[in-house]
């Protein structure tokens, strides 16, 4: 297949039913991975199993709940069990939230930590496990822009990416020689059907108006594409990024670093 081959890698991807999540998932499939499309139920997988099927790629959905730690424990044992390895874990799964400090409630503090960050954990203790027993691999965390610059009315949501960031760091260093490779993506606003869902409901009327604004936020002058980010996290997580671990790399549209 050439470069970024993932062909006899057994690849999971949570929250892989939509959106980036999918895109990772589908292009993983393409390059020859076996992906484990884990999201809440294996129904909100079928679109994304579909694809794969269609283009001759190999998958299987499984449902579960990050936020369960004996759920993700379920599912990691059943991939371990069926394939006898884990190459690549992408922890993509997780929710938003708009708020600052006053207005953010305990019930919404504690929904955010229990997907962005118990969710991260829950997966990286079983996937470190598996990893372990396989030899190795490449773990890849979504965090965002908002793990390393403020972003006004996103308290909660910037608290549990900047743990995605920092457990990053943490997991790179401790299984450095385990052969375990752990580094993570910053995306910028991302053009996925939750942004659509989100605009309707906040702004009715004015979808197209708000969806300018707010990608005009970045200096590119648009939002990313799903794709977009799926390519880097191929990058990330096959062979020839056999290099590095440890990292955050911003894909933003020069979000972080123009905006000043």
């Amino acid at each position: 297949m050439g470069v970024f081959d993932l062909t006899g890698k057994v690849a999971a991807v949570t929250g892989g039913g939509s959106g980036i999540g999918q895109s990772i998932c589908t292009l993983f499939a393409k390059q020859g991975a076996k992906v484990y499309v884990l999201d809440l139920t294996a129904e909100s997988a079928q679109a994304t199993l579909d694809i794969i099927a269609k283009d001759g790629g190999k998958a299987e959905a499984i449902a579960c709940d990050v936020s369960n730690q004996e759920n993700v424990k379920e599912a990691f044992d059943k991939i371990f069990a069926q394939d006898k390895g884990l190459d690549i874990l992408v922890n993509n799964a997780g929710i938003a939230h708009i708020g600052n400090v006053e207005n953010t409630s305990e019930a919404d503090m504690d929904r955010i930590y229990n997907v962005n960050i118990k969710g991260i954990y829950n997966c990286l203790q079983s996937g470190v496990e598996k990893m372990k027993a396989s030899g190795g691999g490449a773990i890849l965390n979504l965090a965002s822009v908002a793990s390393s610059v403020g972003i006004k009315d996103r308290f909660a949501y910037s608290m549990s990416k900047g743990a995605a960031l920092t457990m990053t760091y943490s997991v790179a260093k401790d299984y450095i020689e385990d052969n375990i490779r752990c580094n993570c993506i910053a995306p910028g606003r991302v053009h996925t059907p939750f942004v659509d869902g989100f605009l309707a409901k906040t702004y009715p009327g004015q979808e197209k108006e708000m969806f300018e604004k707010l990608s005009k936020t970045q200096p590119i002058g648009r939002m990313g594409k799903p794709d977009e980010m799926a390519y880097l996290a191929l990058y990330l997580c096959a062979d020839e990024s056999g290099f590095i671990t440890g990292c955050n790399y911003p894909i933003d549209g020069g979000f972080v670093t123009l905006n000043n």
